[in-house]
């Protein structure tokens, strides 16, 4: 199990669920002030004993106890070990509490939860998934990003929850908190934010015209445009691209740049460049 000191503040503890979708494993962040006795921790992780057994080890290193935990969405490998907040009994907090399998409260864009002698704020970022929040720790700046940005390579956008037109307005909010350091759900930490932030939106800039020209090329369903676009991906990962793709295309039918058909004899559904 890996533990690692990230600053004054910022405890990592890396889960040990690594995969294609997750990295090196999901990050379980513990936020606390040294000498306040508690800690927060964002995003628990998958539900294993060594690793809640890694996170109090961790709070106890720090002479502290878990005061408080808090998501930044829903997904299983950040949530799935919600019940361990009724277990350690400390509140728990997500931006949609029902859609965590727990007793949680609800955390409002731009709320603040204080404990362990740190503040954190929450910010709605959707994109990836509907409920994310990234969260600023307010005396140091930095960003606890969730998968809204990753420490390697660029996120999902997890259709239909996952919306591509939010996701680049989040970009474009996120890019606004001029956070010190990005600490992400998944890989290492990354300390020029800015830059960050101008790639990924770079990038889903380009994937959009490459989904708009694979799509004036023919290629008229979400799974084809996956094979021309995502050419030299790891086939296994193109279910997750095809889920960002079909984001895309809803982005696009919104803008009225793309049509979509649905044929009523086959059900077949087929897309097309107004």
């Amino acid at each position: 199990m890996t533990t690692s000191h990230l600053d004054d503040l910022t405890t990592l503890v890396l889960a040990p669920n690594p995969s294609p979708m997750t990295l090196d494993g999901t990050n379980t962040y513990l936020l606390g002030s040294p000498g306040s006795g508690g800690v927060v921790v964002v995003d628990p992780g998958p539900d294993v004993a060594e690793h809640r057994a890694a996170i109090e080890a961790a709070a106890a290193a720090e002479d502290a106890a878990v005061a408080a935990v808090v998501f930044t969405h829903h997904h299983i490998d950040h949530a799935q070990a919600a019940r361990w907040a009724r277990e350690w009994g400390v509140q728990a907090f997500a931006f949609s509490p029902e859609m965590i399998r727990a007793a949680v409260s609800p955390l409002a864009d731009g709320a603040m939860v204080a404990v362990g002698g740190v503040t954190v704020e929450a910010v709605h970022t959707p994109g990836h998934a509907s409920d994310h929040l990234c969260l600023r720790v307010a005396q140091t700046g930095a960003v606890l990003t969730g998968d809204h940005v990753l420490g390697r390579g660029t996120t999902v956008v997890a259709w239909p929850d996952g919306d591509m037109a939010a996701y680049m307005d989040s970009l474009h909010r996120l890019a606004r908190l001029d956070a010190t350091v990005l600490y992400p759900g998944h890989g290492p930490p990354l300390p020029d934010p800015a830059a960050v932030v101008r790639q990924y939106i770079a990038h889903r800039e380009e994937r959009e015209e490459q989904v708009v020209a694979a799509l004036t090329a023919g290629d008229d369903t979400p799974r084809a445009v996956v094979k021309r676009v995502y050419a030299d991906v790891d086939e296994a990962l193109h279910p997750a691209a095809e889920r960002s793709v079909r984001a895309h295309l809803d982005k696009l039918i919104r803008e009225e740049r793309v049509g979509r058909v649905l044929d009523p004899s086959s059900e077949r559904e087929s897309y097309r460049v107004r």
